[in-house]
């Protein structure tokens, strides 16, 4: 009988942070592909587009006009998933019919004026602007007595539902805890009390012990493809200093972070020759007011892209009746971005 091999035969990775699985299957990388191919974007973008809403003095869809910023700018989204003034409430019938109102804030924020850059084409300094401004809004939203989360991220690509080419992200503050981060809160807090130390503080002392996920690090921060990685190119970035939150980050901490999105974003860009579509997300402790001493600041990247920049990643059939699954492995695709990095 062979001996098993993790890149040459079907097995369940474990997931940590949410307490699930993903089947990976890496002798599926060998199939021929003759499904659904996406349209590869070959748009040129101006540096100012008046028809763009997010634009630097542009008039966006409710009629209010944007300011002449040079930097970053941030609103309240004229469209938001979430409000603030939703009337308390709830709708239940029986144990089984259940619904609960949800308040919240929703609001968009613009990484540069420039219409035609993306977080991998800016450079670190202006990305650092970016994350100053994060913090400036988990801040203040998760200031409010009504706010228990605040959920920042980025979904970069038509591909991934992005409706604006402009290099934007947003921010959702919540009150109640969003499934994943709720998931994340119970792994880290149950592994915390256990071992007195970060889950992810020990995970990524294995990962750089081993080295073979690791795709770039600094000082402060590591980025890599995790284990359980469910995305053909997913990574994690996690802090090298156990802290919780963004607002407990300091500059140096900041310029590393804003090094390693750039760093990350700029080899993503590299696999296959075009601006890499994604959602990421930062994932941190509740604004609830509870210390959550377990929790280890962190940002995910899922991108689509599989096999080129035409074929994506379907999340169908057997992931949405049973577990996620792959095929290429993460360590191959660790390999694949660690050779990309700092290219020119």
């Amino acid at each position: 009988m062979a001996t098993f091999d993790l890149a040459e035969h079907p097995h369940r990775r474990y997931n940590p942070l949410t307490g699930e699985w993903v089947l990976v299957s890496p002798h599926r990388s060998k199939r021929p592909w003759q499904g659904q191919q996406e349209e590869e974007s070959c748009e040129t973008r101006p540096e100012y587009d008046p028809s763009c809403y997010l634009c630097p003095t542009n008039t966006r869809a409710n009629g209010e006009q944007n300011p002449a910023y040079t930097s970053t700018y941030v609103f309240d989204n004229d469209f938001g998933a979430l409000q603030a003034d939703a009337p308390q409430g709830a709708y239940v019938v029986g144990d089984l019919i259940r619904a609960e109102s949800e308040r919240g804030i929703c609001r968009v924020i613009c990484f540069s004026p420039r219409h035609d850059l993306t977080l991998a084409d800016m450079e670190a300094v202006d990305i650092r602007q970016v994350v100053d401004l994060w913090q400036k809004e988990y801040a203040e939203l998760g200031g409010l007595d009504f706010i228990n989360y605040v959920q920042i991220f980025e979904n970069k690509g038509s591909i991934m539902g992005c409706s604006n080419p402009h290099p934007h992200g947003q921010i959702w503050a919540q009150s109640t805890v969003p499934v994943e981060p709720a998931k994340e809160t119970a792994q880290q807090t149950q592994y915390f009390e256990k071992h007195g130390r970060s889950l992810l503080a020990d995970y990524l002392q294995l990962e750089l012990e081993q080295g073979e996920r690791i795709v770039v690090q600094n000082e402060h921060f590591a980025a890599l493809v995790p284990f359980w990685a469910v995305w053909p190119f997913e990574a994690i970035i996690i802090s090298k200093r156990h802290f919780q939150h963004i607002g407990q980050m300091s500059d140096k901490e900041k310029d590393g972070f804003s090094q390693i999105i750039q760093s990350l974003t700029a080899t993503y860009d590299r696999v296959f020759g075009v601006s890499f579509p994604y959602s990421s997300g930062i994932h941190q402790s509740p604004t609830d007011g509870q210390e959550h001493l377990g929790w280890h600041f962190h940002m995910h990247f899922y991108p689509p892209l599989l096999r080129s920049a035409t074929v994506k990643k379907f999340m169908v059939g057997y992931e949405m009746m049973g577990n996620p699954q792959r095929d290429i492995t993460p360590e191959a695709a660790a390999r694949l971005l660690r050779s990309l990095v700092n290219l020119a």
